[in-house]
């Protein structure tokens, strides 16, 4: 049985406790891992185990499940859980990074894009198929993160990133107001919702960017049941040492 995600008094957290965090806007999903980590050797957890159960972009907010101790031993399979996405997406503009990290290198018409043309192009990008990660992004080549070759000065036509198999459960258009769509989308893990917005404007013939994300729902977890981070140090400090 979870503990009371309220009150973390008495909690032995070397047993295992499922941390589901707020992740604030800037802040890596490592740098959350750090912090709660230095938190936990503060109360006497020297050695501790922490780990996260799905990266989320610094320019993205949400749920990040975090894993304490003994549920380390769950990252896999949490990592493996569906996920839910709300995401605004610019019509009419390209990023080398997808999203707003660099800025625009590349305008298009967007002008002829309907309603009904998102609406048409957001469900043919339903269902399982590949889908190329972005070139800023996590992922290792030979060893080395794609983004770190990226800032070296490698461009997309030296570096090959292998394509990923992913599924879109669902794709939402929630608000219409161009050059802004605001989607929702429930997906596979791997998927890169950054990705996803440059595919739906070349689906609309015109470019797109991400200019916000907030993953909502992680497996079970949800962002309305979510620790504030500021809160979850406070409740930390307070509790117990071992």
């Amino acid at each position: 049985m979870m503990p009371d995600a309220f009150d973390l008094r008495g909690i032995n957290f070397e047993e295992g406790y499922i941390a589901v965090i707020d992740k604030p806007l800037e802040w890596t999903s490592t740098d959350v891992v750090r912090k709660v980590k230095f938190a936990l050797r503060k109360i006497g957890y020297s050695r501790i185990k922490v780990g996260h159960a799905g990266t989320l972009d610094p320019l993205a907010t949400g749920v990040l499940v975090v894993c304490i101790g003994r549920a380390t031993k769950m990252v896999e399979a949490l990592q493996a859980e569906e996920k839910e996405y709300t995401a605004d997406v610019m019509l009419g503009a390209t990023t080398p990074s997808y999203d707003l990290e660099h800025p625009i290198d590349r305008t298009y018409p967007y002008e002829h894009i309907t309603r009904e043309a998102v609406e048409q192009a957001l469900r043919a990008l339903e269902g399982e198929r590949l889908q190329t990660p972005p070139l800023y992004s996590a992922k290792k080549i030979d060893g080395t993160r794609a983004y770190e070759l990226a800032r070296a000065g490698e461009t997309a036509g030296t570096v090959e990133l292998r394509q990923a198999s992913i599924r879109i459960y669902e794709i939402e258009l929630l608000e219409y107001d161009l050059p802004r769509i605001r989607i929702r989308v429930r997906c596979s893990k791997g998927t890169y919702i950054r990705s996803l917005a440059r595919e739906i404007g070349e689906a609309l013939d015109s470019g797109a960017h991400l200019v916000s994300l907030r993953r909502t729902r992680s497996g079970g977890f949800t962002a309305e049941n979510a620790w504030q981070l500021d809160e979850l140090m406070k409740k930390l400090q307070a509790a117990e040492t071992k």
